[in-house]
């Protein structure tokens, strides 16, 4: 989780029971096991196109089907790439609800 506790407003706290991180109470991502983390995406074409373009590194479950998140196996992703995901589901959830 160290990828994302730099950035500002965000809190360690547990969702489902395992580690994450939050912003005013919302998760963006978290642990799904100690290999794999769950990562809120800008929308489901971003989901997409993470999904086709590495699928050794990304993958979903049908429980996330229709929701902007992807599984990350953390065994396969190269760090920056780790923390640009992070940055960017901090920036969806950092922004105000309309």
């Amino acid at each position: 989780m160290a990828a994302g506790a730099g950035l500002p407003g965000v809190e360690e706290g547990t969702w489902y029971r395992t580690p994450a991180l939050k912003v005013r109470g919302k998760g963006f991502c978290r642990m799904k096991d100690e290999d794999t983390l769950v990562v809120r995406v800008i929308d489901l074409e971003d989901k997409e196109a993470l999904l086709r373009g590495d699928p050794d590194t990304f993958f979903t479950t049908p429980h996330y089907d229709g929701h902007a998140y992807v599984l990350v196996r953390l065994g396969r992703v190269a760090p920056d790439m780790l923390r640009e995901l992070v940055e960017d589901a901090w920036r969806c959830t950092e922004q105000p609800s309309r």
